[in-house]
């Protein structure tokens, strides 16, 4: 059990697995094999570091953000959650990972939503989500493995396929997709960009006096903007809060570094996502003509990032106004006080600013960074009330479909028990068939156009 929860919960092992598959479909040579499977690992290994380069960066940040703008509350973080799951669900979790796995490629193989779900953490995440939420409910043993494999299969189908639309705008083919349980804020957030905006004037067609056209270099002008940031929340941040961040050191030089070390966190990203992406679609194209016919991976945020560099810096400041103006409402309601948190504020609102970008232009992407800000923030708040209720006191996920999931299936159960969530699970799979009849429809209409 622990071997599968283990490689279960190493996305780049799964990538790698899944580019290896690909190229034996295809017959490649051995070295060939290899090399691309090896890549594929490294790349996506390259994008995890740069990632976490820019949380830890981000984690210095909140606190003096905090401080600075006298804010309290509880942060949402899917990994403290996580914490207290493990314990109580560990095997479950680990069960409904790997049949979750296996159901998602059931339906990409016998259905026409051909994503496959590949951000494994993300995986991990829901499964803990689900466990616990199930368990209230009264499922246990096999039955609640059941249970959590059908919901979690087909919320890996359903969350890519609703973002596909605005995806598609961004990349021009259907070669990748998004795997990042964010779809309703990416989709909402994009759709009111697109409804508000002008896609006619792109973020990255903003004009640039020659005396500051080195901010055309998007590595010069996000070093820029994130070190006025850093050096700002600093210097009005308390000065026992910001000593004891940097350590001793210089607060306004320490600032400045960790601007910088952001930055390299973003630059190491982008050329992980690069590495990534040359291996991993051609190896894709074996398994759908082999396996999944038409299989699309469906990959983390970042690897929109390198698409509009300009909107990803615009979309997480537009997301930041957005959840600190809604934690500004909370108190007038009686919903708990959620603190934004900047790192899923970076990453989500960077994925919203490049797909907002590309239907709604310039001010679409603020609009939909906006918005996504304020759902990050006003989600978790409904959420929250339910863990607490399950034994996670103080702490609640951060994503906009695990708050959406964790309070449609707690409330159903609740009200309906759990013939609620069986029908709840066929109404999923009922959406995917309809949906499926419906594409392959349109499929027709449009060959005899």
């Amino acid at each position: 059990m622990n071997f599968i929860y283990s490689f279960f919960n190493q996305p780049a092992i799964i990538i790698g697995l899944i580019a290896f598959i690909g190229l034996v479909a295809l017959k490649k040579p051995a070295g060939k094999i290899l090399t691309g499977t090896f890549k594929t690992i490294i790349g996506f290994v390259i994008l995890s570091s740069g990632g976490g380069i820019i949380s830890g960066a981000l984690e210095k940040l909140s606190p003096a953000f905090e401080s600075a703008f006298n804010v309290h509350g509880v942060i949402p973080s899917n990994e403290a959650v996580i914490g207290v799951a493990e314990n109580l669900f560990g095997s479950e979790m680990a069960l409904i990972m790997a049949f979750g796995f296996l159901c998602n490629i059931l339906i990409a193989r016998f259905s026409k939503f051909k994503y496959i779900f590949l951000s494994g953490h993300h995986v991990l995440f829901m499964s803990a989500l689900l466990s616990a939420v199930l368990s209230a409910i009264g499922f246990k043993g096999t039955e609640l493995v059941i249970v959590g494999t059908l919901l979690i299969g087909s919320l890996m189908t359903i969350s890519p396929a609703v973002v596909q639309p605005f995806y598609r705008k961004v990349t021009g083919n259907d070669e990748i997709a998004m795997g990042h349980f964010n779809g309703l804020s990416y989709a909402i957030s994009s759709s009111l960009g697109r409804l508000l905006g002008n896609k006619d004037k792109s973020t990255e067609d903003i004009k640039i006096p020659s005396q500051l056209s080195f901010f055309r270099d998007n590595t010069i002008s996000t070093v820029i903007i994130m070190t006025i940031l850093y050096v700002v929340t600093f210097l009005v941040a308390d000065h026992s809060v910001t000593i004891e961040l940097s350590g001793g050191d210089n607060i306004v030089m320490f600032a400045i570094m960790q601007a910088v070390t952001f930055t390299a966190g973003f630059v190491i990203v982008l050329q992980g996502v690069r590495m990534m992406l040359a291996e991993i679609v051609p190896a894709f194209k074996g398994i759908s003509e082999k396996i999944v016919p038409n299989a699309i991976p469906a990959l983390d945020v970042p690897v929109l990032f390198p698409y509009a560099p300009n909107a990803v810096l615009i979309g997480f400041v537009s997301s930041v106004v957005g959840g600190f103006l809604t934690f500004l409402i909370l108190p007038f309601t009686n919903l708990p006080i959620i603190i934004p948190n900047l790192v899923n504020l970076f990453f989500i609102g960077a994925g919203v600013g490049v797909l907002s970008n590309a239907v709604g232009g310039l001010r679409g992407t603020i609009i939909g960074g906006l918005f996504n800000g304020g759902l990050l923030t006003f989600l978790p708040a409904f959420m929250l009330p339910l863990l607490g209720q399950l034994g996670f006191a103080d702490s609640t996920f951060g994503d906009t479909d695990f708050s959406v999931t964790g309070i449609v299936v707690g409330r159903t159960g609740e009200y309906f028990g759990k013939n609620g969530v069986y029908a709840l699970i066929a109404l999923l799979y009922l959406g995917l068939i309809i949906g499926s009849i419906w594409k392959i429809k349109k499929s027709k209409d449009a060959q005899s156009v």
